[in-house]
Parts: C-alpha cells; structure tokens; sequence
C-alpha cells in the first residue's frame, strides 16, 4: 500500500531515490536534497517557505543575543572575580577571534563548495567557541536564502539538466530506427 499522494508538475516529487512507477516504467528524475527547516520546498518556495525564512531569521537573531549575553554574563563573572586585565583581554580577544572565523567559515560555505584540502573538522573547536559567528552567519544568511539554497540549486539544476539531455537522447522510438544494411 502506498501512502504517497498525487503531486502537481510543480511540487518537487521525493518520493525515494528512484521514484515512483509510472506506466511508462520508472521515473529516474533526479531528486532535490532536502535542507534542514526546508525539507524540499526551497525548490519551488512553496509549502510555507517565506513564512519559514523569516521565523528561522527571527529565532536565530534571538538565540544570537542570547548567546551573547551568556558571554556577556561570563566576562562580567570573569570581572566581578578579580582576574587580572590582560587575562579578561585575553579571554575576549579569543572570542571575539573565534566568532569573526566561524562567521566567515560559515558565511563561506553557504556561498561556495567546501574545500576537500581544508579539514572542516579542524575548526569544529573555534565554531564551538564562535557560536555566536555560526548563529549570525545563519541569521543574515536566511535573510537572503535558505541556508545552502545556492549550492543544492546548482546541483539540481546540474542533474536536472543533464537528466533531461539524456532522456532526450533516449526518448526517439527504437522501432523506428533505420536499420544499417551491411555489404
């Protein structure tokens, strides 16, 4: 029993990696990779997709003040305990570097594919430490897009091209090919 409904010609199918069965026989059309929040919708902007954008905005700038309130909090504790002014200097610089990184990495990897010679794992330590660069990041960048929506679109558009030029190449009828007479 199949629980997939009727989709429109607009509505993205993703119904499995091959697809559903058609009378035709299968349907190999390539699938949108889904993106967190989105599902598939960034596709078409369909199914609530602006709606989503602008509360993913709204929550991520929240969380970003909050986050830097916590680090607010910390500094003032770190202040409040009599730490000496070059330690709290230090502690500061360090965050501040580590936001301004994980902004950029971030802000970068919605925009461009990832480097294979640079080790994303590498700055997992200085996203963790940044955290308030990775929420900007994400907030200014659902502003604009869904977050890693130019890169899936290119790479749909990609298959979706090279999919159709094939299946142009293929849809001639074989029955009525000429047939070569070899002499």
């Amino acid at each position: 029993m199949s629980t997939s409904q009727p989709q429109s010609p607009r509505t993205p199918r993703t119904v499995g990696p091959v697809g559903p069965v058609g009378p035709d026989g299968p349907d190999d059309e390539p699938r949108p990779d889904p993106i967190r929040f989105y599902g598939t919708s960034w596709v078409e902007h369909t199914d609530g997709y602006a709606v989503r954008r602008a509360g993913l905005a709204v929550g991520t700038l929240l969380l970003t003040a909050a986050g830097a309130l916590v680090l607010w909090l910390g500094y003032l504790g770190l202040r409040d305990s009599g730490t000496a002014g070059w330690l709290r200097a230090l502690v500061v610089l360090a965050f501040v570097v580590c936001a301004v990184m994980a902004f950029m990495r971030t802000w970068a990897a919605y925009a461009r594919p990832a480097d294979n010679a640079v080790d994303e794992s590498a700055f997992r330590s200085i996203k963790v430490v940044g955290f308030v660069g990775v929420l900007l990041a994400y907030a200014l960048r659902t502003l604009v897009e869904a977050p890693g929506e130019k890169l899936r679109r290119m790479d749909y558009d990609e298959a979706l091209t090279r999919h159709l030029r094939l299946t142009a190449k293929r849809s001639r009828n074989p029955a009525r090919r000429k047939r070569r007479t070899t002499s």
